[in-house]
C-alpha cells in the first residue's frame, strides 16, 4: 500500500509572504491517487504520532471519493498574523479581494494586539474582526483584553483548557471558539464542550479527514467554522470540500490562506471574497521548480513510513479504504 504513496511523492517547499507563528517556509508532501492529490504537511515539529491524522487525511483525499457538495463557493476571511506595520497590514489585506471579514493573530503582547486592531478597524472600518489566541491566555488575562478590544465576532481558543474555556463563557458574552482543544485532544469525542464554546473549528488534516471532521461535527452539534493549518492550494481545496459537505455553514471560513504564501503550487482564487470548489491539482513545473533536495525528499518519505506505523495503517485499514 505504502509504496503507491512513496512512488508518486513531491515534497516543495513554500515560502511565506512574513513570518507566520515562527513559519517562513513550508515544506508539503504531495501524492497522486485514483482520486486527485493528497496533501501531508504537519508542522516539522510534530511527532510521528500527532502526525497519524495528517496522513489519513492525504490518503483520504487522494484514493477516496469526495463527498456530496451542498454549496460550490465559500466565504473566507482574511487572515492576519501579528503585524502591526500599517502598510505591510494592508498590503497583506488587499490580498484578501471582497473578503468582509479579518482574522487576527494576537496573544502574545496586549498592547500591540490592540494597536493592531485599532490599524484595521482605520484601514477596513466595515469589517468584521475575529481574534485567534491560540490558548496563550489565563482566564484573567482574556476577560481583561475581551473588555477592551472593542466590537469582536468571535475569539478562536483563548484559553488552553475546556475548563478555563468554561470559566470564560462566564464572563464575556464574546462568543467563543474551540479549536486546540478538538484537534489536540487524545479523542475529540471524549471532550465535553458544554458551556465551554459556541463555536467548534474544524481543520480537516489535523482531524483526520472529512470523513472523521464529519463525525466530530455530528457528535458535538455545535455552529461550525472550517480553517486551514497553512497548506498549499492541494490542502485547501480539501479543507474546502469539507466545508461544501456541511449540512449547515454559517461563518466565513479561515481557507483563505493562500495568500499568507509567496509561491504555491496552483492557482486558487479568491473572488469576491468566495473561493469557489475545484480539483486542484499541482502544476508540474511548478512542483520541478519548488521541490526541496533529495535528503529532504527521503526525510519526508521516512516520516511518512513511520506516521504510518503509528496508526495511520491501522485507520485505513478500519475504514476500508483501499490504496
Amino acid at each position: 500500500m505504502l509504496d503507491s504513496i512513496l512512488g508518486s511523492l513531491r515534497v516543495v517547499a513554500l515560502a511565506t509572504k512574513t513570518d507566520f507563528r515562527s513559519v517562513t517556509s513550508r515544506e508539503v508532501a504531495l501524492f497522486e491517487g485514483a482520486h486527485g492529490w493528497g496533501e501531508f504537511s504537519p508542522f516539522l515539529e510534530y511527532n510521528y504520532n500527532e502526525s497519524v491524522p495528517w496522513l489519513t487525511s492525504a490518503i483520504e483525499a487522494a484514493f477516496v471519493p469526495a463527498p456530496v457538495a451542498l454549496r460550490s463557493e465559500i466565504i473566507v476571511n482574511a487572515t492576519l498574523p501579528a503585524l502591526n506595520n500599517a502598510q505591510e497590514i494592508e498590503s497583506l489585506l488587499d490580498s484578501y479581494p471582497g473578503c468582509s471579514v479579518i482574522k487576527v493573530k494576537v496573544g502574545t503582547d496586549a498592547i500591540k494586539d490592540l494597536e493592531r486592531l485599532a490599524i484595521i478597524r482605520e484601514l477596513r472600518p466595515d469589517a468584521k474582526i475575529r481574534i485567534d489566541v491560540n490558548g496563550l491566555w489565563d482566564v484573567d488575562q482574556a476577560t481583561s483584553f475581551l473588555k477592551t478590544a472593542g466590537d469582536i465576532e468571535y475569539v478562536e481558543q483563548p484559553c488552553a483548557t475546556v475548563e478555563e474555556l468554561r470559566e470564560l463563557k462566564k464572563r464575556t458574552d464574546v462568543k467563543i471558539v474551540g479549536d486546540e482543544v478538538i484537534r489536540k485532544a487524545a479523542n475529540p469525542f471524549a471532550v465535553d464542550l458544554s458551556g465551554a464554546v459556541d463555536i467548534l473549528m474544524l481543520k480537516v488534516a489535523p482531524l483526520g479527514g472529512i470523513t472523521r471532521a464529519l463525525e466530530i461535527a455530528e457528535h458535538h452539534q455545535l455552529p461550525l467554522v472550517v480553517s486551514s493549518a497553512l497548506e498549499s492550494a492541494v490542502g485547501i481545496s480539501y479543507g474546502l470540500q469539507l466545508a461544501s459537505a456541511l449540512p449547515s455553514l454559517n461563518f466565513a471560513c479561515g481557507l483563505g490562506t493562500g495568500s499568507l504564501l509567496a509561491v504555491d503550487v496552483a492557482h486558487l482564487p479568491i473572488k469576491d471574497g468566495k473561493i469557489e470548489l475545484d480539483d486542484v491539482r499541482p502544476e508540474s513545473a511548478l512542483l520541478n521548480k519548488l521541490a526541496v533536495s533529495n535528503e529532504r525528499l527521503n526525510w519526508w518519505k521516512n516520516r511518512i513510513r513511520m506516521t504510518w506505523s503509528a496508526g495511520a495503517e491501522r485507520y485505513v485499514n478500519e475504514r476500508g479504504w483501499t490504496i
